[in-house]
């Protein structure tokens, strides 16, 4: 009898058992098919942010090209190397304001870059620790500030200073010399291409500051210490090791800044003195793409007027495109070279 309540038992424990672990099977199958449901939405659901992101891109360029048909075909290629610009005939070319846009971008990063770099060095190699976040902090709040708030204090403040004092004296220093006498000639207004230049190298500084400050703390201190091991002098280290293993992080915060320069409208607008010519001298007024759709836009009337400031906008678009595939394509044949 105990035999066989013992054998009962030991059934009623494997069936227990076999129960369990039926249950335990079954509960792990429902985890997998609810880990991959979900693994399965997260994937659906990114790849839709990213065709998202294509179709967006998609209808703007469609957008400004419908926009801009009417110019383009009425204008053709002349519309790009014709410097007029005059709404009462409906005669336009955008010559001047893509040889402003160039040239303030050019003149920004021209300070920008280098200006950028000493400060990133002096942060991560030379800096006291106790001011290293001070100078971090300000120069956070340079990229925070709005840019209309630099085009008030470029026209009030800034540009009536370099009309005292940096114009005249540029003049006078290059006004006997071949070529340099052409860049800095006529009247010292104060606004002008220098002006929105130099504007927009303040503008530019904090993005080329914070990236480059970021990439240089990355490089493994060992690199550093093994350099400063070999009596390399800061100079050295910095210029054969730093620089060459950020430089892929380098040259996307240039760029990044680039593009910021290419596309800005409001503080160029104040003081670049909104004047459609060409001019040699860097200190004449002149226009750019974007100040000059923001400054015309509420005022174009007839469907020519809209259609050329929508072109305005495509070319503008184009340039970026360019500049930025042109960057992409540096990077990867750096990336490649190294290997």
């Amino acid at each position: 009898m105990q035999s066989a309540k013992g054998e009962q038992s030991v059934a009623d424990l494997a069936l227990q058992s076999g129960a369990l672990q039926a249950s335990e099977a079954s509960s792990r199958s429902k985890a997998l098919a609810r880990l991959k449901l979900s693994d399965s939405a997260f994937r659906q659901l990114t790849r839709a942010a990213a065709y998202f992101v294509l179709i967006l891109l998609s209808g703007i360029i469609v957008s400004l090209v419908a926009g801009s048909w009417l110019a383009l075909t009425n204008f053709g290629l002349g519309f790009l190397v014709s410097e007029r610009w005059n709404p009462v005939t409906e005669n336009f070319g955008a010559l001047a304001p893509i040889y402003g846009t160039l040239v303030t971008s050019i003149i920004a990063m021209f300070i920008a870059v280098p200006v950028g770099l000493m400060i990133a060095m002096f942060l991560t190699e030379l800096c006291p620790q106790w001011l290293r976040r001070p100078i971090g902090i300000a120069i956070e709040l340079l990229a925070g500030i709005p840019s209309i708030i630099y085009g008030i204090w470029g026209l009030f403040v800034f540009a009536p200073f370099l009309q005292d004092t940096l114009q005249p004296f540029l003049i006078g220093l290059f006004g006997n010399v071949p070529v340099m006498s052409s860049l800095f000639a006529g009247p010292p207004y104060g606004i002008g291409m220098l002006t929105a230049g130099l504007i927009l190298a303040i503008m530019v500084l904090p993005f080329v500051t914070s990236i480059s400050r970021d990439v240089f703390s990355a490089v493994p201190p060992v690199l550093k210490e093994a350099a400063y091991g070999l009596s390399c002098t800061t100079w050295e280290v910095v210029r054969n090791v730093v620089l060459p293993y950020t430089r892929i992080g380098v040259i996307g915060g240039v760029m990044l800044g680039l593009g910021r320069a290419l596309g800005e409208t409001m503080a160029v607008t104040f003081v670049i003195g909104n004047a459609h010519k060409v001019s040699a001298s860097l200190i004449a007024p002149g226009t750019t793409i974007s100040a000059t759709i923001a400054n015309e836009f509420t005022e174009a009337v007839g469907d020519m007027y809209t259609s050329s400031l929508i072109l305005l906008g495509l070319i503008l678009f184009v340039i970026t495109f360019i500049v930025l595939a042109a960057a992409r394509y540096m990077l990867l044949r750096i990336a490649r070279r190294i290997g």
